[in-house]
């Protein structure tokens, strides 16, 4: 089973890199805490999952590498395409936000003693254990990343209006944060060098007259730009309309599927997609968490607008496997899958159970 899965991790972000150009960032203005997320790709399908807290969980082997075991602390809400446990991103019941992007150069650890984990694995141990983006970057002394895994960096933020780069370069975990995260922004390039061409363009200053030829520190320079303003001028636009009013402004025609806008501090999730573009929300006060509730799902592109809620059904294979298979067939000439290694995902959720 694991080998399918790696298989498909690397079949999926290979094509991933050719073909996508996501975007996150983070806004903090007199208390509101709001983090956004373009996610580009060929395929619209994806599931919007509740994970429980106090279910047991194992990671997945790597040949002649260790396994980690451990117990879900927090409940979490995910957005998956490729199976539930394997999310994109998401944000736990705590206020944590992790979210996935792109990043050529990222180089993991070499192999040593601690267990390995997969790229979105990674997301899903964030969420089910942590609160703070501390919490999140100690984990490197328990846990690392398989060297054969695609190369990603993540944005991660949390309640206490924190924010984090999190990379890997030349084997070793490295951080933003705080002062050294001038911007919290982050697209496909390494985050000292979009920070570079954003300061060489005075960002800072108000300037919005830029262009770059490389199209992720565009994204990044004009998202900046468009915080920067936000937090400087009287601004009366909400922030969660502002932040997808960053969204749009950096979409990627024909690529962006998902627009996602954490309410960080409100527990609430705001979405729309390139299928249905009316902006749906779901509040972590609608759902149980704890097992032996059960966990829930909606199909990402449901027909609606506003609270969501109600519209969760029992997460079951049925469900799954109709989510995996309809986003393989759609970008089945990028990232082409056999039956068993679509089982192989389709599985995996399960083996997971509640805590005796």
């Amino acid at each position: 089973m694991n080998k399918y899965i790696v298989l498909f991790a690397l079949l999926f972000f290979t094509a991933f890199h050719r073909l996508t150009a996501c975007t996150t960032f983070f806004i903090n203005k007199n208390g509101q805490l709001v983090f956004g997320r373009n996610y580009d790709w060929v395929s619209a399908a994806g599931m919007v999952c509740t994970n429980l807290a106090g279910l047991n969980k194992t990671s997945l082997k790597v040949t002649g590498s260790n396994t980690i075991a451990w117990v879900s602390k927090y409940g979490s809400i995910t957005f998956n395409q490729y199976g539930k446990e394997f999310p994109t991103g998401g944000m736990n019941e705590k206020g944590l936000v992790v979210e996935l992007m792109w990043a050529d150069g990222s180089k993991y650890p070499e192999p040593d003693k601690r267990p390995v984990m997969g790229v979105l694995q990674w997301i899903q141990y964030q969420l089910d254990n942590n609160q703070t983006i501390e919490e999140v970057i100690a984990t490197d002394a328990v846990i690392r990343i398989s060297p054969n895994d695609p190369p990603l960096h993540y944005l991660i933020a949390d309640t206490g209006g924190n924010v984090a780069t999190v990379e890997f370069i030349n084997g070793k975990l490295i951080v933003h944060t705080g002062k050294d995260l001038p911007f919290p922004v982050l697209t496909n390039n390494p985050y000292s060098q979009s920070e570079k061409a954003a300061t060489g363009v005075n960002i800072l200053s108000g300037n919005t007259r830029f262009s770059f030829q490389d199209n992720s520190l565009q994204r990044f320079a004009k998202a900046c730009s468009m915080i920067q303003q936000y937090r400087q001028n009287d601004n009366h636009m909400p922030v969660i309309d502002y932040a997808f009013d960053i969204l749009d402004k950096v979409s990627q025609e024909g690529f962006t599927k998902w627009s996602i806008v954490y309410d960080v501090k409100g527990k609430k999730i705001y979405f729309k997609t390139a299928v249905y573009s009316g902006i749906k929300s779901v509040n972590f006060k609608s759902f149980d968490f704890a097992c032996p509730a059960k966990a829930g799902a909606i199909d990402i592109n449901i027909d609606n607008k506003g609270d969501v809620g109600a519209h969760f059904g029992p997460f079951d294979d049925t469900q799954n496997r109709l989510i995996v298979e309809k986003a393989v067939e759609e970008s089945k000439s990028q990232v082409p899958m056999s039956d068993n290694e679509m089982a192989a995902i389709i599985n995996y959720a399960k083996a997971i159970k509640c805590k005796q």
